[in-house]
């Protein structure tokens, strides 16, 4: 299947997820500047940052009913208020309104996040074709872009007051392109259940899967979140630069899941994670050692092309577990798992780097990444459904 026609196939998720690309990335670029901006020391920027897991997880909670509530207008919905959530880290002033900022944050952008997986999944167990990685690749071209966009625009005196609106008008744009008929809609209730379809959803499959999300999650946006302090504090790169770091962990983790499209139907999506999670911890180690940034953009390099297909991947193992009926709550269950690896990584680096600095911290989530091994290899001797 042709990168164009699983693009047009998965159109409206697809630009769904770029959002979430464009939201973050220009978050992740802004980092050391938000933190200088209400003046907080790693323990406590860590701490805030975890703030969004609370609101993302109660938005994957409601996500299934909204979904449901909304039809074919949740995504549009979903990426109107991530336009708005863009703005929150304006608002704050300190550490305690920066974590309420994250809160909502975390809440708005979950939403779309979730809203985009569930319809990839209904698409390509309608289709019969793997969709996943290249949608997830729009996520990291979209960040990548977007956070070298906000590494330049640092470099020219701008911050987050001046970026954040223009992403917050090119969220709002992308609004359009994510109308059209849904094809996972009302049809996760309501198939009866029966011997084919189980009245419950298989909570080994999800757990585990949340646990390969959770770790992918803690590695990936640990990098995202941290790697530009890192390069630019330890490493003592110019301001801005640190910014790139970022930027070549979304290119190269977009470049990669375009890449390996048809790679997954012709080796299995276990054996792919597994190798990828070992190019992930990888990275990280590579990280923690960097001498010089040049070496740092390395590590991230590595670290993005181990990253980059584990959580779709990982969507389709689930997936394949789960009947249509299943398929919303057990993907919002296990990204609700998942989730708090997007926010507890960069916590966990704070306070490490609090303690011992942030090549410690790069250190502990390589060890992080790969409790990815055992858990992928039991998930995937679990029977299908």
């Amino acid at each position: 299947m042709s990168i164009l026609s699983a693009l047009t196939l998965s159109r409206a998720p697809a630009v769904g997820l770029a959002a979430v690309g464009v939201l973050w990335g220009g978050v992740a670029g802004l980092m050391p500047d938000i933190k200088t901006m209400v003046g907080a020391s790693d323990g406590a920027f860590g701490l805030a940052l975890l703030m969004a897991a609370a609101g993302g997880i109660a938005a994957m909670a409601l996500a299934p009913r909204i979904g449901r509530a909304l039809g074919r207008f949740v995504l549009p919905v979903a990426g109107g208020l991530g336009s708005l959530a863009v703005l929150f880290p304006l608002l704050a002033g300190d550490v305690l309104s920066l974590g309420l900022a994250m809160l909502a944050m975390g809440a708005s952008v979950a939403l779309l996040d979730i809203t985009s997986n569930v319809e990839i999944s209904a698409r390509e167990a309608a289709s019969g074709r793997h969709l996943m990685n290249v949608t997830h690749a729009m996520f990291s071209l979209a960040f990548a872009a977007t956070a070298w966009g906000t590494g330049l625009a640092r470099q020219a005196g701008l911050g987050p007051a001046e970026v954040l609106p223009v992403l917050a008008l090119v969220i709002l744009a992308m609004v359009a392109g994510m109308a059209g008929p849904m094809h996972a809609g009302g049809a996760n209730t309501s198939e009866p259940p029966g011997p084919a379809t189980p009245r419950h959803p298989p909570w080994a499959a999800i757990a585990l899967a949340g646990v390969i999300l959770m770790c992918s999650f803690i590695g990936e946006n640990a990098t995202e979140a941290w790697s530009a302090l890192h390069i630019e504090r330890t490493l003592g790169a110019a301001t801005g630069q640190g910014s790139f770091g970022p930027a070549v962990l979304g290119l190269v983790m977009g470049l990669c899941r375009i890449g390996v499209q048809g790679v997954a139907d012709r080796i299995g999506h276990a054996r792919l994670i597994f190798g990828s999670a070992l190019l992930g911890v990888l990275g990280a180690l590579c990280i923690a050692a960097a001498p010089a940034p040049g070496w740092a953009y390395a590590g991230v390099a590595v670290s993005a092309m181990g990253m980059a297909v584990i959580v779709p991947s990982a969507n389709s193992m689930l997936g394949a577990h789960v009947t249509e009926a299943q398929r919303a709550h057990a993907l919002s269950r296990a990204w609700m798992l998942g989730l708090l690896g997007f926010f507890i990584g960069p916590a966990l680096m704070g306070g490490i780097a609090q303690l011992a600095g942030l090549r410690a911290s790069f250190v502990a989530i390589a060890l992080v990444v790969a409790v990815i091994l055992p858990v992928v290899r039991r998930l995937d001797r679990l029977p299908m459904r």
